[in-house]
């Protein structure tokens, strides 16, 4: 397998992942998607990109993987390497942790406090 075939493999699965878990589509028709399988199997499996990686990397590594060791390496490795790239590319609303400043002035042990 060439090196761009990699590349290309990761590439391809963090996209239809992304698109399929994050992102409307065209007409809302994914949006409309995700509506519709409310509950179940591909509501769970929707809802998570970890999991929705595993599914879309398999048909890709078999299409670029040249023997079944390959396909099962690239299996794992595309899906990881799209989770990885999904955590570089989103923002966390998180709020930052809160700050601790101890006050020097009862550090003294002398003081009692």
């Amino acid at each position: 397998m060439r090196f761009y075939w990699l590349i290309v493999g990761i590439l391809a699965v963090w996209r239809i992942t992304h698109l399929l878990a994050a992102e409307d589509g065209p007409w809302q028709s994914l949006a409309d998607l995700r509506r519709r399988v409310d509950k179940g199997f591909f509501a769970e499996l929707l809802d998570c990109f970890y999991c929705l990686s595993l599914w879309i990397a398999a048909p890709v590594a078999w299409l670029i993987g040249e023997d079944w060791k390959e396909w099962i390496l690239l299996w794992f490795a595309l899906s990881a390497a799209a989770i990885l790239l999904e955590r570089a590319t989103t923002r966390r609303n998180e709020a930052p942790l809160a700050t601790y400043i101890e006050d020097p002035e009862n550090d003294d042990p002398k003081s009692g406090g």
